[in-house]
């Protein structure tokens, strides 16, 4: 069975750290584009970083950039979302979703993404 769990959320203080994992099970998440979305209570799905299959480059969007970072462990079958310096705005819940249709990221476009975790939520609040 093909599935995508995401962990690691919670709350933290402004200025604090989480890592999220998302664990992949019934395929090899090394050969998808795997990309991190989030969706703040009453705003739309947006992409936020991304992790190519071809050659793991990567990609931010400009609210993250600096301050996330996404990196592959293909040995445990797992993508990360290292998230630093946190604020109150980063609060959503994180959804990864893993594509095989291209061999770069590209856009972030939810329907170019074949499978989809459930989401973890991330609140930053004092």
């Amino acid at each position: 069975q093909v599935q995508l769990v995401e962990s690691g959320g919670g709350l933290v203080q402004p200025g604090g750290s989480l890592r999220l994992s998302c664990a992949a099970s019934g395929f090899t998440l090394d050969y998808y584009n795997v990309a991190w979305f989030r969706q703040a209570p009453g705003k739309e799905r947006e992409g936020i970083s991304c992790v190519s299959r071809s050659d793991s480059s990567t990609d931010y969007a400009d609210s993250v950039k600096g301050r996330f970072s996404i990196s592959r462990d293909s040995a445990k079958n797992t993508v990360y979302l290292q998230m630093n310096n946190l604020k109150p705005e980063d609060t959503a819940v994180y959804f990864c979703a893993a594509s095989a249709g291209e061999n770069y990221c590209s856009g972030y476009i939810p329907h170019e993404y074949d499978y989809w975790g459930q989401g973890t939520q991330v609140a930053v609040s004092s």
